[in-house]
């Protein structure tokens, strides 16, 4: 297996959704209005621009948008071409778009061995909405299209009363627990805080039963700030996948454009020293990956994958091989900008 070069956040600026989680920022903003955006390129000319020549190899590729990822039509033939190109590619996804489903599925079965879908588990959204069965029949589809999964509650105080319902329905459906994440205040984004009114450590306890590897691993993340050097600009990005813009991280300056000039080396600014972030609030990808090398983390597939009552994981094993990795280029040089 070809190394993995770097890691990438893809952002989809599409800021509307087909559910109204009261939590989330769509819901609490009403954009449910706002128009699904387009792409400005072609399909074909996107993978030039994620080329592997240009890039120097491999890379996992995650795609989420500010909505519902799978609302844009736009996205599909994109993620036809980065799986020819030869990358490895995550969507993000609340499971119910079938249509989607469909169409996704009928993409060449040796790409989508290199397809994962982040399912966010909206559990009483998906009640009220009735679509609890059309989300893990959708889960049901990519498994036995070759894909692979992880399953993924972003839990919220009005969501405690239902832990058992939710671990009976993850059970019943995908044959392990639901992994949990850690919701940020987005009202609040300079100082990253806890989405909830128990402090971090009683969320844990509230929610630890699900034995989640990926909520262990954020708890100890969470409100540490890190003074390590951080390779965030050079071996991980974040990037408009409709814009083209290139940041280091989050919160950090632009760096490019990817589309202006597809034959322009890619600009490798590394945050170093200099993060402005209060902690690594999604360092269960990044930190995971080995943005920080000498951090001491669990390879980024044991945050994803569960091993199932019949015996098999959510991750096939090309792609659990390849998301065990870490991307390590220790030694390069950096040019200054």
């Amino acid at each position: 297996m070809e190394p993995i070069t770097r890691y990438i956040d893809l952002y989809l600026p599409t800021e509307t959704c087909n559910l109204r989680c009261p939590y989330c920022y769509i819901t609490q903003k009403r954009k449910f209005d706002n128009a699904v955006t387009p792409f400005n390129h072609s399909p074909e000319y996107i993978r030039q621009a994620f080329s592997k020549k240009r890039w120097g190899g491999l890379m996992l590729l995650s795609i989420c948008a500010g909505g519902e990822t799978l609302l844009c039509d736009d996205l599909i033939p994109v993620v036809e071409q980065l799986l020819l190109e030869g990358h490895y590619v995550m969507l993000v996804t609340n499971g119910v778009l079938s249509k989607q489903f469909v169409k996704l599925s009928k993409i060449e079965k040796n790409l989508l061995k290199r397809l994962v879908f982040k399912f966010s588990f909206h559990y009483l959204e998906l009640k009220r909405t009735n679509n609890m069965h059309v989300f893990f029949d959708n889960i049901r589809m990519m498994k036995n299209a070759g894909c692979s999964f992880t399953v993924e509650i972003t839990p919220y105080d009005e969501l405690s009363p239902y832990i058992d319902d939710i671990k009976k329905a993850c059970m019943e459906n995908a044959g392990a627990l639901c992994h949990v994440t850690i919701p940020r205040d987005v009202h609040k984004p300079k100082q990253v805080e806890l989405l909830s009114e128990h402090s971090l450590e009683e969320f844990y306890q509230i929610w630890k039963s699900f034995d989640s590897e990926l909520l262990d691993f954020k708890k100890s993340i969470f409100f540490v700030k890190r003074n390590e050097y951080c390779h965030a600009g050079a071996w991980t990005y974040f990037i408009d996948i409709v814009s083209g813009d290139v940041k280091q991280c989050y919160s950090a300056k632009s760096i490019m454009n990817i589309y202006d000039d597809i034959n322009e080396p890619i600009k490798e600014v590394p945050v170093g020293h200099d993060c402005i972030q209060p902690h690594c609030y999604n360092g269960h990808a990044f930190l995971a990956l080995g943005a920080i090398p000498e951090l001491d983390t669990p390879a980024y597939a044991k945050l994803r994958d569960r091993i199932t009552t019949d015996g098999s994981s959510w991750l096939n094993d090309e792609m659990r091989n390849f998301m065990s990795q870490k991307i390590n280029r220790v030694g390069e040089c950096y040019e200054k900008i």
